[in-house]
């Protein structure tokens, strides 16, 4: 496992990339409601990576056909953009990532549609909830799965079920780089972490079970039980005294 350490000018670049990635969430989380599409909401994300001088990461990648992972309901990861109404009630998963200067940021969050239910509340706060807790683990010398461990521990004291077969990464000059950041595992297991290391940490849990199933799209991932499914994801980097959120939103960036 080749695990990079990144040098200041690669995470000044990389906080481009995640601060481009924050200004299109912005940008989306503003204009979702019933009755948009959520090609329309790709569309919000072509334009602002234009505005910012980044390129979305999943536009082409492997054939995939959107600027953003538009995952609705049910389903977890990788949903495809396209003709799909968002009516009230529902929760979608958007996933963005961009590139600026050659170097990656990534972020993902779960909004609500209108007025969801107290369960789908419940879920979006328990995922953001357990995000954060992984985050913290992210310090020097901590064993890699620490991060892991606690995502796994709060999903389940909220009732909740963990999507095992996905989980964070390694980020930098490649969207996907080394470690791969597991949402469970034991705390003292996996490699050191030490400072310069940049991750992409990405809790996703169910209202129901733990198993996935793909759809013949060849990208959309669904809970198997077809229970609502929350993502969320920043990018980090980590420092000597603590782990530094990249994806985090300023303050005034929606213009």
């Amino acid at each position: 496992m080749a695990i990079t350490i990144k040098n200041e000018r690669e995470i000044g670049l990389m906080r481009e990339a995640s601060q481009a990635v924050a200004l299109v969430h912005a940008r989306i989380e503003a204009a979702i409601a019933p009755g948009v599409t959520t090609r329309e909401l790709d569309d919000i994300a072509r334009d602002t990576l234009q505005e910012a001088g980044a390129k979305s990461l999943f536009l082409g990648h492997l054939g995939f056909k959107g600027r953003i992972c538009a995952s609705v309901n049910e389903e977890i990861v990788h949903g495809i953009p396209g003709k799909r109404v968002l009516e009230d009630g529902d929760i979608i998963s958007v996933d963005v990532g961009a590139r600026v200067g050659g170097y990656c940021g990534d972020s993902a969050w779960t909004y609500p549609v209108g007025n969801i239910s107290d369960e789908a509340r419940h879920l979006l706060e328990s995922t953001e909830r357990s995000l954060y807790l992984g985050i913290e683990q992210a310090r020097v010398g901590a064993h890699l799965n620490a991060i892991g461990h606690a995502v796994e521990e709060y999903a389940t004291s909220q009732g909740l079920g963990l999507v095992r077969e996905y989980g964070g990464h390694g980020i930098g000059r490649e969207m996907w780089e080394d470690p791969h950041v597991p949402n469970h595992g034991s705390p003292d297991s996996g490699p050191r972490l030490r400072a310069g290391m940049t991750l992409a940490i990405e809790p996703m849990l169910n209202v129901g079970g733990d198993e996935t199933f793909q759809l013949e799209d060849g990208w959309t991932v669904i809970t198997a039980d077809r229970t609502l499914s929350a993502h969320f994801e920043h990018t980090i980097v980590i420092r000597e005294d603590g782990p530094e959120i990249l994806t985090k939103r300023l303050s005034g960036v929606v213009k």
